[in-house]
């Protein structure tokens, strides 16, 4: 694939990663094994609040195709195929899931040095369809997204967005909700692996009148343990411990707290993730 704008999914993308990813507060233990054949076989299960989930999934990796097949606790069995480049330049993602297989889309995506295309289309006889489109390079980008009913014939949504990506930081600004609401984000690295970062981000809904400010990071203890904090104009405080015990094998322990009601007990989560 070209080194171009990346999709439209990327704009603000690294911003939303470091504000919500790892940030658990559930209990999950997944383990995962690989054979000589490019199979990964992944158990995992997970309990929240006194429910206990779970799910058994196998991945297959061959050339240029990839093939991942999960089946959960309530027999909904979930299958993904992945062909890069069956077309030069495109990826093809199409996902089925039994027995709701209304659920399932294709999705082609298309990449060139200065420009992405995306469409998504459901499985079902009156499909919803998904385009978006990104200009630039991959220091600067910007694009737009817009779905579209067929049983109605109305847009069910159309947003924009405009990003700036430097080799320490990357700033982006989204007008989404149809036009209801516009997000600005900025992230700065202070090291070469990109261990160690400061975010901000700033949401406003215009029908409403809300402002939702967020700050944040991610610090690099030592090579195998990192530490994340965040923070919101509403009080709400997040804390994530997690710890490389093994080659691949993470130890993540997550927190959140309410600091303006400080008589509700705060949120624990706890994620063991063993790759042998």
């Amino acid at each position: 694939m070209s080194k171009g704008p990346g999709l439209f999914t990327d704009i603000g993308k690294k911003a939303k990663d470091l504000l919500t990813r790892d940030y658990i507060s559930d209990h999950k233990l997944s383990v995962s094994t690989y054979s000589n054949t490019g199979v990964t076989l992944t158990s995992t299960a997970v309990k929240k609040g006194g429910l206990s989930t779970g799910d058994v999934g196998a991945l297959y990796n061959y050339k240029n195709t990839l093939v991942d097949v999960k089946v959960d606790t309530g027999s909904n069995i979930s299958t993904t195929f992945t062909v890069t480049d069956f077309v030069p330049s495109t990826k093809t993602i199409a996902s089925l899931k039994f027995p709701n297989y209304e659920s399932g889309k294709l999705e082609v995506q298309y990449f060139h040095p200065h420009a992405s295309l995306t469409t998504a289309v459901g499985f079902t006889k009156s499909p919803a369809v998904d385009v978006s489109v990104t200009l630039g390079t991959s220091t600067f980008a910007f694009g737009a997204e817009a779905g579209y009913d067929t049983t109605s014939g109305n847009l069910t949504k159309y947003t924009a967005g405009i990003s700036v990506t430097k080799p320490d930081s990357c700033a982006s600004i989204i007008l989404g909700d149809k036009g209801d609401s516009i997000n600005a984000s900025y992230v700065h690295h202070f090291d070469l692996l990109k261990r160690s970062a400061a975010v901000g981000e700033i949401t406003r809904r215009f029908s409403t009148n809300e402002n939702t400010f967020t700050v944040g990071g991610t610090i690099a203890v030592d090579h195998l343990t990192l530490v994340k904090l965040k923070l919101n104009n509403h009080g709400r405080l997040g804390a994530v411990l997690q710890n490389e015990l093994m080659p691949k094998s993470i130890l993540t322990i997550g927190s959140e707290f309410d600091t303006k009601s400080l008589d509700k007990a705060p949120k624990f989560g706890v994620s063991l993730a063993l790759k042998p």
